[in-house]
């Protein structure tokens, strides 16, 4: 149900099609110094998944990653969870405007979870800003969108479609993602903000997660913005 990756860090892994072609799509939970459990991207509240977040703690934050990533399912960990706080990526309290947002996201964490997470705000796209997550205690890199790692276990039909948007065993955006960059000099300033986290694992928004060497990755995946 829940994968423990690294000190008090756990990954789920469900199912995603997009136009056809299944990416995936992966949570993770953190349990914080407080005892609390953050979790990025929620994932269906199943009572199979409830019961086992319920024993790693009580869930006191929901971040979504993106207007575009993340935001599924929190009206679930809202009705579930009486204490819970959603928190949201810039745009998506004008896009979901059937939740009560509790805090918008951006450069700075909450105090509150600021000594276990880490956030970065991805700026200098046309229409997207996301916020990058780094959680401490594991050494891990939390993406969304700006970190597809389509890898050789995905379907045939993902894998072609993956090389063709050059995130096929790269942990990059998609190509239409990329040519939408208007300002390139703050979205690299933004990339070198996270590649300054000392990170080891990378949990991309969709794909197969790196347990290891995930710097390197996101370096190589990113040459095209270092070049």
């Amino acid at each position: 149900m829940l994968t423990q990756r690294g000190d008090r860090f756990w990954t789920y892994e469900e199912s995603l099609r997009f136009f056809g072609v299944e990416i995936g799509r992966i949570m993770s939970v953190m349990r914080l110094s407080s005892g609390g459990l953050f979790v990025q991207s929620p994932a269906e509240l199943t009572p199979e998944l409830k019961s086992a977040l319920d024993d790693l703690g009580e869930v006191r934050f929901v971040a979504a990653t993106s207007k575009l990533h993340g935001h599924l399912y929190m009206e679930q960990y809202r009705a579930a969870y009486p204490y819970v706080e959603l928190l949201a990526a810039p745009g998506l309290a004008a896009r979901r405007t059937d939740l009560q947002f509790d805090h918008l996201l951006g450069d700075t964490p909450d105090p509150r979870w600021g000594t276990d997470v880490d956030q970065a705000a991805i700026v200098g796209h046309r229409w997207l800003t996301e916020i990058a997550f780094f959680h401490r205690p594991s050494r891990t890199l939390i993406l969304g969108d700006v970190g597809f790692h389509i890898g050789e276990r995905s379907p045939l039909k993902t894998r072609l479609v993956a090389r063709a948007l050059r995130i096929y065993e790269r942990i990059s955006p998609p190509i239409e993602l990329r040519l939408t960059i208007t300002n390139e000099a703050t979205f690299r300033r933004s990339i070198r903000d996270v590649l300054a986290w000392d990170f080891d694992r990378v949990v991309p928004g969709h794909g197969e997660i790196v347990d290891s060497g995930g710097k390197r990755a996101v370096l190589e995946g990113y040459d095209w913005l270092f070049e």
